[in-house]
């Protein structure tokens, strides 16, 4: 037996941290790269005597991604803490929800999705290269997550990683969560297991811990299959536990043996009364959600006659640009597609600093670029010192010198005077050699320096060589 003998089952447990200002149960921000432990406060630190309060835009956070995805909104739950003891954890509990979750019953595309609760975040253990020292940052901890739990439904890495990037779209577009992988905002838990193709008993599964880029998910949930199935074929039994996966040496270790509910003695927190969801909450989240991405694609290809890669390119974080810039700018939805997708995709990926770049200003480009004013080469350079400085496109065209010439009268001396140069190539032309038009275009703009009107060009050209 091999690997293609089996199938591998992944569910996910996704760790979406909300676009709040302030942290779940205490008045401290939630601004990422403070100093260690400066953003911290009694209640975060499990100091004797101290309260936690709720705050009331986690709650609402919480309904719009249930709504978004499709969830049922219990009108009633309850907190409980969570036990157990680790030093990035001060209460030596976490308060989140266990049995009556805010949300459940949700789907993305095919995925099903069990339930999402709200909980605050622990702290973060950080070790010494040489494994001498571990220190503890508590500026995490009390910061406010959305906990996004999803059926075993997923049949590869690969429907993984799709589900996830999925996921994360629709929380970004809804203004919930900001989708950094890197600083751990977005960060996900998955559940590994396989079974024999044809078996209908789901096989025991392992926990991968904390991953938090695509490219290690997809590594990570591989690797560990390839593991299990390794066991099983040598008669071993796998183990339920929980894992890390380390993408030095491409293998997942224990890390502990998996718990299980009754390992944590859950039980409602007597420090906060139950969340209570109502009517006038729901519709009023309900009446702000904004297009989800999925409709958005669909409303660009109807009506906007993208292609379906644009409008999937188009209908996530560019879209409030894309759609901005293309009310401003009145003219074709690919003119406006292709220069996002194009120059302003790569100067965001080339340029270090903040994008100084507006609708109004991308709006002006192209309109420039269309009148003729500028070449559509010209116009990448005025881009690139629009982005990076904020300046007017007139303002920087006239500054860089890249008006083109539009006289027919000035490009008509032009033309003549390179025909009149070129004797023999003329003729070749009009005895049918066509292909040396490029040559008197070439000719005509290396005598105007670059500034002469393409468009009108050709046209003279070819008028003129009959």
């Amino acid at each position: 037996m091999s690997l293609a003998d089996f199938q591998v089952v992944v569910g996910l447990e996704v760790h979406a941290q909300l676009l709040t200002q302030t942290k779940i149960f205490s008045p401290v921000s939630t601004t990422f790269g403070a100093e260690p432990n400066a953003s911290t406060h009694p209640v975060c630190l499990g100091m004797p005597g101290t309260l936690p309060v709720l705050n009331e835009a986690v709650v609402e956070l919480a309904v719009r991604a249930g709504l978004a995805l499709g969830c049922e909104i219990r009108a009633r739950s309850v907190w409980s803490r969570k036990h157990y003891f680790y030093p990035d954890s001060p209460k030596g509990y976490q308060i989140t929800q266990y049995d009556q979750p805010i949300c459940e019953h949700g789907r993305v595309g095919e995925v099903r999705i069990r339930r999402i609760h709200m909980e605050e975040d622990a702290g973060k253990s950080v070790h010494d290269a040489d494994g001498t020292r571990s220190l503890v940052d508590l500026n995490r901890a009390g910061t406010p997550l959305l906990e996004i739990v999803s059926e075993p439904d997923l049949r590869s890495a690969d429907d993984a990683v799709e589900y996830l990037k999925a996921l994360r779209e629709i929380l970004m577009a809804v203004g919930v969560n900001d989708g950094n992988l890197e600083e751990g905002s977005f960060r996900c838990d998955a559940n590994v297991s396989v079974m024999k193709k044809g078996a209908s008993e789901l096989g025991t599964r392992c926990e991968l811990k904390n991953l938090n880029s695509f490219r290690f998910i997809k590594q990570a949930i591989e690797v560990e299959a390839a593991r299990q199935v390794e066991l099983l074929e040598g008669g071993k039994a796998v183990v339920q536990e929980t894992r890390l996966f380390d993408p030095d040496r491409g293998e997942t270790r224990a890390m502990r043996s998996k718990e299980d509910a009754h390992d944590y003695r859950y039980f409602p927190d007597p420090d906060l009364p139950p969340v209570v969801v109502s009517p006038s909450l729901l519709e009023r989240v309900r009446s702000a959600l904004p297009e989800l991405p999925a409709a958005k694609r669909e409303r660009y290809a109807a009506e906007l006659k993208l292609s379906p890669y644009d409008a999937g390119l188009l209908s996530g974080a560019w879209s409030q640009l894309f759609e901005a810039t293309l009310k401003a700018y009145g003219g074709e939805a690919k003119k406006v597609a292709n220069w996002i997708i194009g120059e302003v995709s790569r100067l965001q990926n080339e340029v270090s600093e903040p994008s100084k770049l507006t609708p109004e200003l991308l709006a002006a480009l192209l309109k420039a670029v269309d009148a003729g004013r500028i070449s559509a080469n010209a116009g990448k350079d005025v881009l690139g010192e629009v982005y990076r400085s904020g300046r007017g496109v007139d303002e920087v065209i006239a500054a860089k010198g890249l008006e083109q010439v539009s006289d027919v009268a000035a490009i008509e001396a032009a033309v003549d005077a390179v025909i009149a140069q070129s004797p023999s190539e003329a003729a070749s032309f009009k005895a049918g050699k066509t292909a040396l038009l490029g040559f008197f275009v070439g000719k005509v703009m290396k005598a105007m320096k670059g500034k002469a009107n393409p468009k009108v060009v050709n046209e003279l050209v070819a008028k003129k060589l009959g």
